[in-house]
């Protein structure tokens, strides 16, 4: 395998190559956040951990520099752990595994973790830097983004002293975003009662696979197919023409991914076989046609299975699809104001099947508050009238545009010097911390621009080179360029 660090910027590409090396899945960060605390010692730099486990490495301005404002750069160190069928990984233990393709890295089976590894290896580059002119520099690494950025909900006030802020997690070069949506999840839970697997009933594995799945944010806009939506429709025509009960489905794996791969354990009885097996054949064939632009690579699998030793009650098993069934996913809403925004989306996320109940994981985004908790009312009627139990977390705000924000003009003309091009200035759908950073520090001034990533949540995640060249280029002329302190 060629090595990342032959790429340029060497020194970004060195560090994602050794980040890649430490597990870092949500929740359980403790390596990558060890490695980073020894990288600061290494280097002479103050570090310190907040009780939630966010770092902050400081480093002092460069001589000459003291004057400017102090500028805080900032990304997640924990990454969405995601892998193909039938490759053997464990995010927990194993490291990923980048490899170079045309102009993109990619990772072997999983995620790559650019998102948000570039971020952390770019900090990395200009804490260890000895030629970048700059004033004092803060980097901050936040914990559990991924599943609902906590570490940016626990970040201590007065943790950091900068006022100006750049957010190294957005995925489209050329792009600098000044807002995000805000969201919330929504949680569903089933109950059910075991019963003997029906007589005269042959137990049935169906799989859906093959989908393109992505962000649920940067992507939900694309008309990405949902294993879960896919299996669920299947097998609710299924219940509604045959004799059958089902014993499992499951699907998904993040609340911000839409759901690839699902898989489900049904029984058919005996006189139902054939017809069954002729309508999986045609319904296969339907969906493939409806996704066949955005899921050119679907595939669905029936198979017998030999270790169904159980069925769920009918009354669970009838409200349970309907409810998925019901539910909402996808676009709600367009912004009226700001052309090809997604305002407002719903993503089903996941659904597990545990002892004696399933456990459902949806999660809603919008750039206004009051659409937000629409769209997650309407989540939660489908389901309470299907007679699940329903929860919402508390959520997280938005991050308003500043369209007078200093280091936006900063950045934009640090980009059109840069590459004789003018960047777009936009907001986001997917969320990010930054609304959360402004509940506790109301004066920061923050923008938010990277690489180009695309797939990210998925194993198909991917970086472009010549984009972190340009991203690297364009951090280091910003942070050159920041202001004096007044």
């Amino acid at each position: 395998m060629e090595k990342l660090n032959n790429l340029e910027p060497q020194v970004v590409w060195n560090y994602f190559e050794q980040i890649c090396q430490i597990p870092r899945p949500s929740k359980k960060e403790e390596k990558i956040l060890q490695f980073l605390k020894n990288f600061a010692e290494k280097l002479n730099l103050e570090s310190k951990q907040d009780k939630a486990g966010n770092m902050l490495i400081k480093k002092p301005a460069t001589a000459g520099k003291e004057n400017l404002k102090t500028v805080v750069l900032q990304s997640h160190v924990d990454m969405v752990g995601e892998k193909n069928k039938g490759t053997e990984h464990d995010f927990d233990k194993d490291p990923i595994e980048p490899y170079i393709e045309g102009d993109w890295v990619k990772a072997k089976g999983t995620t790559l973790g650019a998102d948000d590894g570039i971020g952390i290896a770019a900090q990395m580059a200009i804490l260890a830097s000895t030629d970048i002119p700059h004033g004092p520099v803060e980097c901050l690494f936040t914990v559990d983004e991924e599943t609902g950025l906590t570490g940016a909900f626990a970040l201590e006030e007065e943790f950091f002293d900068g006022k100006v802020l750049l957010n190294l997690d957005s995925e489209d070069e050329g792009e600098l975003f000044i807002g995000c949506a805000g969201g919330k999840e929504t949680t569903i839970t089933f109950n059910f009662e075991k019963e003997y697997l029906p007589e005269n009933h042959t137990p049935f594995k169906f799989f859906v696979s093959g989908l393109q799945g992505g962000h649920s944010g940067d992507e939900i806009h694309k008309g990405l197919g949902n294993s879960i939506k896919v299996l669920n429709r299947f097998i609710w025509n299924l219940n509604e023409k045959f004799d059958i009960r089902l014993t499992s489905i499951e699907g998904g794996r993040a609340h911000n991914a839409i759901p690839r791969e699902a898989e489900a354990i049904v029984t058919i009885n005996n006189e139902n076989k054939e017809e069954a097996k002729k309508f999986f054949e045609e319904f296969k064939e339907a969906v493939k046609n409806e996704l066949k632009v955005t899921a050119p690579d679907l595939d669905m699998e029936m198979e017998e299975e030999k270790n169904a030793d159980f069925v769920i009650d009918k009354a669970t098993q009838d409200a349970l699809l309907d409810g998925i069934y019901a539910c909402p996913h996808g676009v709600h809403a367009w912004s009226q104001e700001i052309e090809e925004l997604v305002e407002t989306s719903t993503n089903l996320a996941s659904i597990e099947a545990k002892e004696d109940h399933f456990f459902i994981t949806t999660s809603q985004r919008s750039s206004v508050d009051t659409g937000k908790d629409d769209i997650a009312a309407m989540v939660k009627s489908a389901f309470r009238l299907a007679g699940g139990k329903v929860e919402h977390s508390a959520g997280y705000p938005g991050w308003q545009p500043d369209t007078d924000s200093e280091i936006m003009k900063i950045t934009r003309d640090s980009y059109k010097k840069l590459f004789d091009t003018n960047p777009e200035v936009k907001a986001i759908h997917a969320g990010l911390e930054c609304g959360l950073f402004l509940q506790k520090y109301p004066y920061l001034d923050m923008i938010s621009f990277g690489p180009t990533i695309k797939g990210a949540h998925t194993p198909e995640e991917r970086i472009s080179i010549e984009t972190t060249k340009k991203f690297w280029h364009l951090l280091v002329d910003v942070i050159k360029k920041i202001p004096k302190d007044k």
